[in-house]
């Protein structure tokens, strides 16, 4: 949906199109606020909080539309003895899986199965037989710690390589000549909004609903978060 009619649409359910008094919306607003609502409405659906309280892949729903926001990407690993940690990516929002391969100097590399863990069982799991890091059966675990994650070796094998699956931050949606909030700097390009038509209209009542929050407009601030919640 092209950034023009996102304007529009906004407007026309705030009852802007035609003011001319103190409430005009400024166009930097839009952007800050659906922005916003990128971020809010992406967070609500990997958590799962609506009627049916399906999660980021609880139903062919979810899974078409948050497809958009998963990525791959390859992570530098740095060896510190018994676990290697590599930093998480600058657009990470929320784990999915890693895929490793480990080697140990008798046997051929082998694709590891990785839990996440919380760090705060990390003892307990380093010392637990059944739990701890273990190559002939392909295993181990990794924690989330200061922006970068732990995979743990226990010094039983060496990480040859690992991907990262993870769920990104969506793309900031710019328009052409407007002040960007977020760096003060004119935009001299248009960013189009990345999820589908259908994703964009739900993100247009949750736009809406942020601005008549923030200009005091109950009416308009129910109807947008009505309609966002009912067609999640």
């Amino acid at each position: 949906m092209l950034n023009s009619t996102i304007e529009i649409k906004i407007k026309q359910r705030l009852n802007k199109l035609d003011s001319q008094d103190y409430d005009n919306i400024e166009c930097w607003q839009i952007v800050e606020a659906f922005n916003k609502a990128q971020v809010e409405w992406a967070r609500r659906q990997l958590h799962g909080i609506n009627i049916l309280k399906e999660g980021d892949e609880g139903s062919t729903r979810r899974k078409d539309d948050l497809q958009v926001l998963l990525n791959t990407q390859s992570l530098t690993v740095t060896d510190k003895e018994y676990y290697y940690f590599a930093n998480l990516p600058e657009n990470y929002m929320q784990w999915k899986r890693v895929d490793v391969y480990a080697k140990q100097e008798c046997c051929e590399k082998r694709r590891m199965t990785v839990y996440l863990a919380q760090e705060g069982d990390l003892n307990v799991l380093l010392r637990d037989k059944a739990k701890q890091p273990n190559f002939e059966w392909g295993e181990t675990f990794a924690t989330l710690i200061g922006n970068t994650t732990h995979i743990y070796t226990n010094n039983e094998f060496e990480i040859q390589s690992a991907n990262l699956v993870y769920y990104r931050q969506p793309i900031k949606i710019q328009i052409q000549g407007c002040i960007d909030p977020y760096t003060s700097v004119q935009s001299t390009q248009n960013v189009e909004c990345e999820f589908k038509d259908d994703i964009t209209e739900v993100l247009i009542d949750e736009t809406v609903s942020i601005i008549a929050g923030d200009i005091e407009s109950v009416n308009q601030f129910a109807r947008g978060s009505q309609n966002a919640e009912r067609n999640n």
